[in-house]
């Protein structure tokens, strides 16, 4: 294929939709025969995903790896911030964590120069790899009190030689300022990169935008390549929790009712999009008390500070309301942080996430977690513990909500999923050694005391249909008539391609092609 120059969507903010249009043009120069990667320099989330090597990325980065049809990797996103406080974040650097940072300190102009070599020395690895790298910017591209230390946006694609598509959001309002104020806020030969506007999450009648996509035109002096309409019907996994909040929030009748305990600082929420779209069950998002006592599972999600949530949670009343339910006949299954959350105590002698020393925990699982500064990342596969299934069988639990007698989570099938994490999670001195997983090279994974409660570092373990289904086995009664699971690898497909083919259609792709051919 034809070498494409490299094209970085930046934007007028935040929350324009840089990494969904990232990842809808990811899919589309796969679909169009060239073999493109995604590329991010410096990405903050706390929601993050282990690379095939074990190393850490923004999970952003990995859904347009995964729109890209390849494997992610640490160039793909070489600096990753992982906020732990409002002043404060964890680095991650071509992924490995490099310590606490404070935000002033990490901003200032001193050190900036290696960590600006580093991004720019992943990016050359990458761009000898494939054709073309998509490249998203973050937040504003016009932050001018930041520019000397901006290590993402344009710098970057001055570095790369990337043509700039301006993403604004028409949504929010003010979407001709932004983009003019924009443009007008570059310098000559940073505004020499911009070559298109992308006007993004439009609603209503595009005709009678017709006038305002002229005006841009003129005040602007570069093309509007295209005007992508808001969607409803696509879903692609979201990069922060800030929707969470906004989603269902209330337990249901008629389903096997599941809630996922919010968290100050919940991470990897990506962990229950399946069950998300399981029609088997009703999945919600909650700390209230009321709704936790509604719930037939609870689920405690991942942490970024397990010791301060850990905190909150014995504050508000939802440790208490977690341990009612459990008594009252609810499965509580805790995911990493949530593991950790669900046992005897959390100890952090070396203050690795703070000045929290010990907090005890919810006292659901035989086990204590020690702190530690060494983070743990990987991707694993697994198959439950043989030994549960005595345990199954004892708890009267012999068949799976489809009507099988044998479940085919036991007969050596290996699942598959990542941990990150930072801690080491063990049985108390007086507990039986009763692991949840049996890693494929032999090592054991979480807790299981019985089918209510359960924990294990393992993200990415509800992406396994089997597994739900081993989760859901003793509410049969409730499944008889909700429907099959779905195969959520098939369905993100199929996200990505109405992705592509929706962006598609309202974007110039020749003249976009034609941008990247074309020679300064």
């Amino acid at each position: 294929m034809k070498k494409l120059h490299p094209i970085m969507f930046a934007g007028t903010g935040s929350d324009v939709g840089k990494s969904i249009i990232a990842a809808a043009f990811c899919r589309i120069f796969r679909q169009d025969g060239y073999h493109p990667a995604p590329f991010k320099a410096q990405n903050m989330a706390l929601n993050s995903y282990a690379t095939p090597e074990g190393l850490e990325i923004g999970r952003a980065q990995a859904v347009q790896a995964e729109a890209a049809g390849v494997p992610c990797h640490t160039d793909m996103n070489p600096l990753l911030l992982k906020p732990s406080s409002d002043h404060t974040s964890q680095v991650v650097l071509n992924g490995r964590p490099i310590g606490n940072r404070d935000a002033y300190d990490y901003f200032r102009v001193e050190g900036r120069d290696e960590l600006r070599r580093e991004v720019c020395t992943a990016y050359n690895r990458l761009s000898a790899r494939y054709n073309p790298v998509v490249l998203e910017g973050a937040g504003s591209i016009s932050e001018i009190n930041l520019r000397d230390t901006d290590l993402v946006n344009l710098p970057m694609a001055l570095h790369a030689g990337a043509d700039v598509i301006l993403v604004g959001d028409i949504d929010r309002g003010g979407v001709f300022a932004s983009v003019y104020g924009s443009l007008m806020l570059l310098r000559p030969h940073e505004r020499e990169r911009i070559k298109g506007i992308l006007i993004n999450k439009f609603r209503g009648d595009i005709r009678l935008f017709e006038s305002g996509i002229k005006m841009l035109e003129d005040l602007c002096g570069i093309p509007v390549v295209g005007v992508v309409p808001y969607y409803r019907d696509i879903y692609i996994e979201e990069e922060d929790s800030l929707a969470l909040a906004t989603k269902s929030v209330q337990a249901e009748q008629g389903k096997v009712n599941i809630a996922v305990v919010l968290l100050r600082h919940l991470s990897n929420f990506t962990d229950f999009n399946v069950l998300e779209r399981d029609p088997r069950v009703h999945l919600f998002y909650t700390n209230n008390t009321d709704e936790l006592a509604k719930a037939d599972i609870i689920l405690l999600p991942g942490s970024k500070s397990t010791l301060a949530d850990l905190h909150e949670l014995r504050r508000n009343g939802v440790a208490q309301a977690v341990i009612r339910a459990h008594r009252e006949g609810a499965v509580v299954m805790g995911i990493c942080g949530g593991y950790q959350l669900m046992g005897q105590d959390v100890c952090d002698p070396d203050h690795v996430e703070g000045e929290i020393e010990r907090l005890p925990g919810l006292g659901l699982l035989p086990v204590s977690t020690h702190m530690t500064g060494e983070k743990v990342t990987r991707q694993v596969r697994f198959h439950l513990n043989e030994e549960l299934k005595m345990k199954n069988e004892e708890s009267g639990c012999t068949a799976t909500p489809n009507g099988n007698s044998q479940f085919s989570i036991f007969n050596s099938q290996f699942l598959q999923g990542y941990e990150i994490h930072m801690g080491t999670t063990v049985p108390t001195h007086n507990a039986p050694a009763s692991p949840l997983n049996i890693l494929e090279d032999g090592r054991t994974d979480g807790y299981f005391v019985d089918r209510t409660c359960m924990g294990t570092y393992i993200h990415g373990i509800l992406d396994n249909p089997s597994f739900i289904d081993f989760l859901l086995e003793p509410f049969a009664d409730k499944l008889a008539d909700a429907g099959k699971s779905f195969d959520y690898h098939q369905f993100k497909e199929e996200q990505y391609d109405k992705l592509a083919d929706h962006v598609r259609s309202h974007v110039d792709m020749p003249l976009i092609y034609k941008i990247l051919t074309t020679h300064d």
